[in-house]
């Protein structure tokens, strides 16, 4: 079947919430993918910063094909060993003293929105019930989520949201402290806005949140679904800041692809967290997890982190280059592998140019080109794609 015809298949009975690129994906290899025609592409998208160990990973094959032969579901109404095995790993290797498991980035964050808010309900401060979000911010699509999302854009259409969310610009401080008030049970945000346009927290800004939540008897949230399992060069970004949250969410990288959310806390606020207080059916089924077991232990024997740190900083001062030979590259910003160019011109026609090339990136905000590769990508990836951009500015220039 041709790529027009399965596409026009697919418009027929799929709903029509993405503006999908023509390309249909049939095979994936590491940083590599492969189309339905066999055209090979470089890819700097990586499932939306998902695929952190690459496509077809050797070791998440056999941790999964493994457990299916084992046990796929029994519900959280029982134990399975490998969601107790992913659950101690999160704990050891961060602040967190417990896990809830569930299935997306979404889910972690109403999770976390709940737990906020049940947390000063146990302690009968009824009042503290308002959640203060920031400007630009992306926390999914479901309706706690996105009434915690700060981009209008996103929300339009479907009115009325959830009541009980205040918004402030991302590293003001002062406007944070102006929307302080009895009634505030938490500050939410990320500490790099990705789907906002790689904004990165300043350590001073998230220092002083930090100071201000623990003034205030306010609980701190980060969102993490993007920035942690090493995308940053670091297991988790909160550790660039010497900032610890008391709640946190994951997921994306965490299954590599398999749908996995967590929210993790200390143990003072995860209790209210209590039988019957808040579930989920498939959330961390021993599918999932084994697949999340997969990325521990490749992170562990390939130092994915530590590679993810040294090659972010080689892609950036790459993307450097770029900002002092062309004039509409304004900014190089991010972290790690979660890196941006914000230009003065739309990024879309520059998204498609790569494609044609064989160079998989993304556009968020109109006018960054967000990179976001597998965790595992070489430099000679880097500078192919470096070539090509050069390449394709040219043309613009």
């Amino acid at each position: 079947m041709d790529t027009n015809t399965t596409i026009n298949n697919a418009n027929h009975v799929m709903a029509n919430t993405y503006s999908r690129f023509p390309l249909i994906f049939t095979k994936g290899d590491g940083c590599n993918l492969w189309d339905i025609n066999g055209n090979k592409y470089i890819d700097f998208v990586a499932g939306i910063a998902v695929c952190g160990i690459g496509h077809s990973n050797g070791y998440v094959k056999n941790y999964v094909c493994e457990q299916l032969e084992k046990i796929q579901h029994v519900s959280n109404l029982y134990y399975n060993t490998v969601q107790i095995e992913a659950a101690e790993w999160l704990v050891q290797n961060s602040f967190a003293d417990k896990v809830f498991f569930c299935n997306s980035g979404a889910e972690a964050n109403e999770a976390a929105i709940k737990l906020a808010r049940k947390f000063f309900y146990d302690k009968e401060q009824f009042h503290k019930n308002r959640i203060i979000a920031m400007k630009n911010s992306f926390h999914g699509r479901t309706y706690g989520a996105l009434s915690a999302t700060g981009q209008d854009k996103i929300k339009k259409g479907f009115d009325p949201l959830l009541e009980g969310f205040d918004f402030v610009a991302l590293n003001d401080i002062d406007a944070l402290k102006n929307a302080i008030n009895e009634n505030v049970c938490a500050v939410m945000l990320e500490p790099i806005q990705g789907e906002g346009g790689i904004n990165v927290c300043s350590k001073e800004y998230l220092n002083s949140v930090r100071e201000i939540c623990n003034e205030n008897n306010i609980l701190l949230i980060f969102d993490e679904i993007q920035t942690g399992m090493g995308r940053t060069g670091k297991l988790f970004a909160y550790e660039h800041f010497d900032v610890i949250p008391d709640i946190m969410t994951l997921a994306k990288a965490l299954g590599n692809g398999f749908p996995i959310g967590a929210a993790l806390a200390k143990e003072e606020i995860i209790k209210s967290f209590g039988p019957g207080s808040h579930a989920t059916t498939f959330g961390g089924n021993a599918v999932s997890t084994s697949a999340a077991m997969a990325v521990i232990n490749y992170f562990q024997d390939y130092n994915v982190v530590d590679n993810c740190k040294n090659i972010g900083e080689y892609f950036k001062d790459r993307l450097g280059e770029l900002k002092k030979k062309y004039d509409f590259v304004l900014k190089v910003k991010g972290i790690g592998l979660l890196l941006g160019l914000e230009l003065s011109i739309k990024g879309a026609p520059i998204v498609e140019a790569c494609i044609e090339k064989g160079f998989l990136i993304n556009c968020v905000q109109e006018k960054i080109l967000r990179f976001i590769p597998p965790l595992i990508i070489k430099k000679n990836d880097i500078d192919a794609l470096i070539n090509c951009l050069n390449i394709v500015f040219d043309t613009i220039n």
